[in-house]
């Protein structure tokens, strides 16, 4: 518990000393599959054509439970136009990310890297992180934690890529 306090302490103080949520990021995003919450396989590149947001998360991670009914009503009000997002549980047990998922009844794709194999190709460090993925496949936005009001960011820079 003692670690997770630090961990959490030091993305904090990154957060600030960075000053913002976003970084512009360039490259293909790196395609994976993963078994999803309803027991199906979810692969990325299945998303061409879409913009996808991939959002990495722990059931530990207090910034990620403010965060997730602010992610279900950002893929619900984008998701006609062409928008997905896939939130990645990075734990190995997933008995905590299902009651979690449960209690707040998001709607989105959930999935599960509890090998963390996918986290580290996307180079996760911080609880949660998020990408935006544009139709072709390309990454463009990284967001490393989450604090209230980046939330605006997240439509502003959604709304962007799915009028691309």
């Amino acid at each position: 518990m003692k670690v997770l306090k630090q961990v959490i302490l030091f993305t904090a103080l990154l957060l600030i000393s960075f000053g913002g949520s976003a970084a512009m990021i360039e490259g293909k995003a790196p395609d994976f599959t993963l078994k999803s919450l309803k027991g199906e396989n979810v692969k990325l590149s299945e998303h061409q054509g879409e913009v996808v947001m991939i959002n990495f998360w722990a059931s530990w991670c207090a910034p990620c439970r403010e965060e997730m009914p602010i992610l279900n009503s950002l893929y619900k009000k984008y998701r006609d136009a062409g928008f997905t997002l896939l939130a990645v549980n990075v734990e190995e047990d997933t008995k905590g990310a299902k009651k979690m998922i449960r209690d707040l009844r998001v709607t989105f794709p959930v999935l599960f890297d509890t090998s963390n194999e996918v986290s580290k190709k996307y180079d996760v460090q911080a609880m949660p992180s998020t990408v935006l993925v544009d139709r072709d496949g390309n990454m463009r936005y990284l967001h490393r934690g989450y604090l209230p009001g980046y939330e605006d960011e997240y439509h502003k820079q959604v709304r962007e890529l799915v009028r691309e």
